[in-house]
């Protein structure tokens, strides 16, 4: 039995929750996972892990070799790591998950700068806005926006984006220019009419997990006015939200650096611009309980610096 490998196995499976999880993130056979396991109960005489058919817990006795086995493990990744450093460059893969168009707006042209530097460190991006469960996936670190909710993960802060509400000369000439946030909303029927009609149509986004669409936000001086309004399109993605209000379908709000080459060529305007949406932070987020290699240490650090001249604070 490769003691080490099962050990690095086991606590793959201990905080991911599946055998199935921790043989994809590692790149092993399934049935070679589940042998190791065996193994090294089978050695220390004693159950590791609670099977069941939908997942997989430690034992008592698990959850204590688990704390000590991820000591070790960090320990012996740091001393590798110490030892490389004064040798040679950091080299391997990084597994990266990032929204489409801060993909690629600002990472992706930014990266062929980072290769030069570092030639033998190799990127896996993963280009999605859905919701990553970083250890399950094996992911080092994701970038995102919004504000953290899981405390058991590590948030490096680095920008603050700015919102602009904005569609394209084509929906306002058919629609009009909305003078406040209000019109935006559903307006009252008149008397021969029975059922409400949208004051104006929303390009909206909507959330993978709980599949409804966000409100649009206005604040001015102390006022705020959220609308849901006439949702008449909503997507899950960045990239396909631009595509939406370059289109016509509606109006919607989208990060500034992100419509900006549109408002200079004219395809996109922006309205109520005295009514402001809260800036999002945007975050750089990796497992608290994971020892934090130094290639993805330096990948954190190179991905704060590449943001930064996108910070609206």
């Amino acid at each position: 039995m490769d003691q080490l490998l099962a050990l690095r196995v086991f606590v793959r499976i201990a905080e991911s929750g599946t055998f199935s999880k921790a043989a994809d993130s590692m790149n092993i056979p399934r049935p070679t996972v589940t042998k190791l396991v065996q193994d090294l109960e089978r050695h220390l005489a004693t159950k590791l892990l609670h099977r069941t058919t939908r997942r997989v817990s430690v034992t008592p006795e698990g959850a204590a070799y688990y704390e000590r086995a991820k000591r070790l493990i960090g320990d012996l990744d740091e001393m590798d790591e110490g030892a490389g450093r004064a040798r040679a460059q950091p080299r391997g893969r990084i597994r990266v998950d990032i929204g489409s168009v801060l993909a690629n707006m600002i990472l992706i042209p930014a990266l062929p700068g980072f290769r030069a530097r570092h030639p033998d460190l190799h990127i896996d991006l993963g280009v999605s806005d859905r919701p990553i469960d970083l250890i399950g996936e094996g992911v080092d670190c994701v970038i995102r926006g919004g504000e953290l909710a899981d405390t058991t993960l590590v948030a490096r802060r680095i920008a603050d984006l700015d919102w602009v509400t904005c569609a394209s000369p084509l929906y306002l000439g058919a629609r009009g220019v909305p003078k406040h946030p209000s019109e935006l909303l559903p307006r009252e029927p008149e008397a021969k009419q029975t059922t409400r009609v949208p004051g104006h149509a929303i390009a909206g986004y909507f959330s993978s997990l709980t599949g409804r669409a966000f409100p649009l936000e206005f604040r001015k001086a102390d006022e705020q006015i959220l609308v849901q309004g006439q949702v008449v399109v909503a997507v899950n993605e960045s990239t396909a939200h631009l595509s939406a209000l370059l289109a016509g379908v509606g109006l919607g709000q989208a990060f500034k650096f992100m419509v900006a080459p549109h408002l200079q060529s004219g395809r996109l305007r922006t309205v109520l611009d005295d009514w402001r949406r809260p800036r999002q932070p945007l975050h750089v987020v990796y497992p608290g309980s994971r020892h934090l290699s130094a290639k993805t240490r330096l990948f954190v650090d190179w991905v704060a610096e590449v943001f930064a001249p996108f910070d609206d604070r």
